[in-house]
């Protein structure tokens, strides 16, 4: 290996302006690859933390209310020739506190909250909004959905009473901290609150919906004392979600809800987003491994003399194989530290000049030393497959014809 070593650096050195446009070919791919790994990978995780952080991982529901004729129909026998959808009314999970409990205990799952949950009419003044009531018990909700972290205005706590908004429900019904509105859900069943937080979840639709309430508050509004409309609960993969909520499908008579059957539009456009990634990735170390290959075979031609004499001189074709493979590799390894600070820039560069609205990035893009390690070893890799073809043909050269030509 000192042998080949020291010729495969020799080699460098005399085509000192092949090597560097070499190393400059593979530090452009190894950046590429690297900050289209790192930006997809930020995109994608900050995508599915905005999803998340306004849902649960797992929902476990009542079933819905069935016609009788619908629950005993034969298959394959037509039970009516018109059946009318049965109107849903509020119903409480039977017995949701030990279930609560067995649930905690479960495998993967994380934290589980219940929730007493309708849809009211939030009035103040002359100013009326359709609202969707969340009853929860905060210390619970926020191992969910964070809830205290997302308050922009005002103290997280739900007290009798109490209530925490939108920021833009706010600014629809003209709320400020302590000011009180009321909550409608029929006309005999209003209650009054006040506003003690107001959150910002960063998406409108949410901040304008919901309303969180004390969760007894809620049970009495909604009509079910002591009952819940559901279970939220986290787990601790959360592409995890649907292999748990198969698991507990098989053991509890409820209606199971993961976040990837709610998003499963979302997870497609992430599957193809994945799968263009991959293809620009194995598109640009192509290129890198062409790239390669075609100046180490100009290299052959131009140093057949010199391999034609070290040839001569007792070289074996194993120690010349051994040379251009080396080459192939030294050539990869710089071009994949140069790559790994081009990678760097451009993240950095990337996260100075896209803001948001705000003023803040848009997303967070994080250029770990894994990604690196791997796509280092990648380039490296490519690299000495790209020198095989013309190690062995410098290995194949003939002593005399080398030497004579």
């Amino acid at each position: 290996m000192g042998f080949a070593w020291r010729i495969a650096v020799r080699f460098l050195v005399e085509g000192k302006m092949q090597t560097l446009l070499l190393i400059v070919g593979v530090a452009m791919g190894v950046a590429v690859v690297t900050y289209i790994t790192a930006l997809i990978d930020g995109l994608q995780g900050n995508t599915i933390r905005r999803t998340l952080g306004v849902q649960p991982h797992l929902t476990i529901r009542p079933v819905k209310d069935v016609p009788l004729a619908g629950r005993l129909a034969t298959p394959g026998v037509d039970a009516a020739a018109q059946e009318q959808p049965r109107a849903q009314r509020t119903r409480s999970i039977e017995n949701w506190t030990p279930l609560a409990r067995s649930l905690e205990d479960a495998p993967g799952v994380v934290a589980v909250s219940p929730m007493a949950g309708g849809t009211a009419i939030a009035l103040r003044g002359e100013g009326s909004r359709a609202v969707a009531i969340v009853g929860v018990e905060l210390e619970r909700y926020d191992r969910i959905a964070g809830l205290s972290g997302k308050i922009v205005e005002g103290t997280a706590r739900l007290g009798p009473g109490e209530a925490i908004v939108g920021r833009e429900l706010a600014e629809d019904l003209g709320v400020r901290l302590g000011d009180r509105f009321s909550l409608s859900i029929s006309r005999d069943t209003t209650e009054s609150l006040r506003a003690v937080a107001i959150f910002d979840v960063g998406v409108r639709d949410v901040n304008r919906r919901n309303v969180y309430l004390p969760l007894r508050t809620a049970q009495n509004l909604l009509g079910i004392p002591g009952g819940v409309t559901q279970l939220d609960l986290t787990v601790t993969e959360v592409f995890d979600a649907e292999r748990i909520a198969g698991r507990l499908r098989a053991r509890l008579p409820y209606e199971i809800e993961s976040w990837m059957q709610t998003n499963s539009q979302l997870l497609s456009a992430l599957d193809a987003q994945t799968l263009s990634t991959r293809l620009i990735r194995g598109v640009v170390m192509l290129v890198v491994v062409l790239g390669i290959a075609s100046v180490l075979v100009v290299s052959v031609v131009q140093k057949r003399k010199e391999i034609g004499i070290l040839r001569a001189m007792g070289a074996s074709r194993a120690q010349m194989t051994r040379v251009f493979l080396l080459q192939g590799a030294l050539v990869s390894a710089a071009g994949s530290v140069l790559g790994a600070a081009i990678a760097w820039a451009m993240v950095a560069a990337f996260t100075a000049l896209v803001k948001g609205a705000d003023g803040r990035p848009l997303f967070p893009i994080v250029l770990d030393f894994e990604t690196f390690a791997w796509v280092a070893a990648g380039a490296t890799l490519a690299g000495v497959l790209a020198a095989v073809a013309p190690a062995r043909r410098a290995a194949a050269l003939d002593p005399a014809q080398a030497i004579r030509l």
